[in-house]
């Protein structure tokens, strides 16, 4: 039986399952996307149909015209994809301290987003994007075949409109393990993309974040196809890592999904896991300023050990050095 994650948060300190302030806003705008990867915690794929409509876009917005300052951080799928995708980026790029978009590379490929990347570039966004390993056989293997060649192409694109070469054109890169294990160290892993990727490619990049693979989705649904799902959970719980555990980002940031309801994180979003209100109803961003003025507890569940498990990990990498 997996241990209760919040009683061995409330362990390491009582305060570690409350919310603590508002710094990140994460945004996802709906689950279509041109590949169907194998780790995928949200199923997405070009068939997703849960996009955020303009209707929520503009309640967004206008949360953020009141919370100016807060990074946004748009998620997907691929937020690309999502028609009003430039609409709501325009919106709230004057509103914000820092703009990200994580990008899976091959989508500004896709016929009618050409206008993207020097739209990215004009606008300073901080892009993060996938990609799992700097091998072409690792990469195809996650994600399909010739994503890696793909990628490279669209990396060159973004290294000749200054991204990873040029002050404040970030271009931060994501890694996540091939299978059931734990991430090895960032900081060395960063150094061996940089290394290949430069070497081989004339790539250059700003920051690798290691992730670590999330038990839900259809990465859970290959780990119990495999009859790995337990053995993997007991990795994640023996391998926590109280330092991590006083970094959670889920207490800094609040994951908005494509109806307007608010979660704790994009994991909880997966799992239709809402914050709901002192009615036990769900919340949503109309709402949100409420429930953080009550004070607010995170919701956890098993699938969080991936959180605090050896260096951490959050959607800005390990959290622990």
């Amino acid at each position: 039986m997996i241990a209760d994650f919040k009683e061995v948060l409330v362990n390491v300190d009582p305060e570690l399952p409350q919310f603590g302030e508002l710094l990140t806003l994460q945004v996802n705008l709906g689950n279509r996307c041109n590949q169907s990867c194998v780790h995928c915690h949200v199923r997405a794929g070009p068939n997703g149909e849960k996009m955020m409509p303009r209707a929520v876009m503009e309640k967004i917005v206008g949360f953020l015209e009141s919370h100016k300052g807060l990074c946004v951080d748009v998620t997907g799928g691929c937020p690309e994809l999502n028609p009003d995708f430039r609409f709501f980026v325009e919106g709230v790029s004057a509103l914000v301290s820092r703009l990200m978009v994580r990008t899976n590379l091959t989508v500004l490929f896709e016929p009618g987003l050409g206008w993207v990347p020097r739209w990215y570039e004009r606008h300073r966004v901080v892009l993060v994007a996938s990609l799992p390993c700097y091998t072409e056989r690792n990469v195809d293997r996650q994600r399909g075949r010739s994503v890696f060649e793909r990628s490279i192409a669209v990396l060159k694109i973004l290294n000749e409109l200054g991204y990873g070469r040029n002050e404040g054109l970030e271009l931060n890169l994501v890694y996540n393990p091939g299978g059931d294990f734990l991430p090895g160290p960032q900081d060395r892993l960063e150094a061996d993309y940089k290394r290949e990727l430069d070497t081989k490619y004339g790539i250059r990049f700003n920051k690798l974040f290691t992730i670590t693979n999330v038990p839900i989705g259809r990465f859970r649904e290959s780990l119990e196809a495999s009859g790995r799902l337990t053995q993997y959970l007991k990795l994640l719980v023996e391998n926590f890592n109280p330092a991590a555990a006083e970094n959670l980002m889920c207490r800094s940031l609040i994951s908005v999904d494509y109806r307007g309801l608010v979660y704790n994180c994009d994991f909880n979003q997966a799992l239709d896991l809402p914050i709901v209100d002192s009615k036990s109803e769900a919340v949503t961003i109309k709402q949100l300023d409420d429930v953080l003025s009550e004070g607010l507890e995170i919701i956890t569940g098993g699938h969080c050990f991936c959180c605090t498990a050896g260096a951490g990990s959050s959607c800005t990498g390990s959290l622990v050095k």
